[in-house]
């Protein structure tokens, strides 16, 4: 994977990338491991790898499909914030990995319809931030979770972002 996202004129384009850049990252942290170790809780923290795809799939939705689309069922208001972090034994890495692509498909989508980052999110509760806003707050959020998962690849095989193309 290019150290920089492909440069382009076109601004939802460029933050796209960016954010697919640190998609990467969070994809690269699971490959090649068992569901037991993508699943494991090998820092002082309780995330596991498994765990934060989840969770940053549920972020992305709740930003992109709820606020942006103002379509908020079943993801705002957040009945339990908690939950994004839980495990069911059908969260599979395939499983995730899956949603989480879905998840990506579908912000590309939303956004190929706003006609304007400097527009407010649609959902009433979101309207005070911009398009632009939730796409930044997407990059640095799934950056942070990029971060975490290398140390926690790291802790369970000694791989890091470079070895796995993250």
């Amino acid at each position: 994977m290019p150290v920089f996202p492909e440069s382009t004129p076109d601004e939802a384009t460029q933050l796209l990338r960016f954010l697919d850049a640190q998609r990467q990252g969070l994809r690269a942290a699971v490959s090649g491991l068992t569901e037991e170790q993508a699943r494991s809780t090998p820092t002082a923290s309780s995330m596991s790898l498994s765990s934060l795809l989840e969770h940053a799939t549920a972020v992305e939705r709740r930003w992109v499909v709820a606020a942006v689309a103002d379509r908020p069922e079943g993801l705002w208001p957040v009945e339990d914030w908690d939950a994004e972090w839980r495990l069911l034994p059908e969260d599979t890495v395939e499983h995730l990995l899956a949603a989480f692509a879905a998840a990506a498909e579908e912000t590309a989508t939303v956004v190929a319809g706003v006609p304007d980052l400097a527009a407010p999110c649609a959902q009433p509760d979101s309207a005070e931030f911009s398009v632009r806003w939730v796409l930044l707050h997407l990059i640095e959020e799934h950056a942070r979770h990029a971060g975490h998962a290398d140390v926690v690849r790291e802790s369970i095989d000694g791989a890091t972002a470079d070895q796995l193309g993250g």
